[in-house]
């Protein structure tokens, strides 16, 4: 298996201990609300007030039922395909230093992007272009600089910094990081 699907067999798993549950429970549970035509979006909100779950475990369970075999892996290497490829360097250093912020954090691959989540979303790694990925942080308020940009309300995020190379993840955009970790 690889990085990411290791951590997604780690979170469900995970989730099944939480729940005391079997995993496989909740993907029959969610297949079949997904095949009588409810809205992937409504059996999230189902997961998280009727049986206490999380956003990221919602969201990864639900990603991973609806999309049949897709695994996190599948999403992850779609998004560094073809022209995009020599991004992934980029994005493995961030999942390794992500996950080293402390055993909480959750990794939520979508078709686009792979979210960071701890209580909430505390950064997102997009392969923007092909040349670059917008690591984007959570923490309102904090001030902008020349590296760090504000983005507009409504985003998934409230800041951006873009990196183009592992050199680009520096010592700032790593204390970026774990301000955004704490606050999450």
């Amino acid at each position: 298996m690889g990085k990411l699907e290791d951590l997604v067999a780690t979170q469900m798993a995970n989730l099944a201990t939480a729940t005391n549950v079997p995993i496989e429970h909740w993907h029959r549970r969610v297949r079949e609300r997904l095949d009588a035509g409810e809205s992937p979006g409504n059996v999230q909100t189902w997961l998280r007030t009727e049986h206490g779950m999380g956003h990221g475990n919602a969201g990864m369970l639900v990603t991973i039922v609806g999309r049949g075999d897709t695994t996190g892996d599948e999403l992850v290497e779609a998004q560094y395909a073809g022209a995009k490829a020599a991004l992934r360097p980029i994005y493995e250093y961030v999942l390794a230093v992500a996950g080293a912020l402390g055993d909480d954090v959750e990794v939520s691959p979508k078709k686009t992007s792979v979210s960071f989540r701890r209580n909430k979303q505390f950064a997102l790694v997009t392969p923007a272009t092909n040349s670059r990925i917008d690591l984007g942080f959570n923490f309102k308020g904090h001030a902008p600089t020349a590296r760090l940009k504000e983005e507009p309300p409504g985003r998934m995020c409230s800041h951006v910094v873009r990196v183009t190379s592992v050199e680009d993840i520096d010592d700032e955009v790593l204390g970026w990081l774990r301000t955004a970790y704490a606050g999450a």
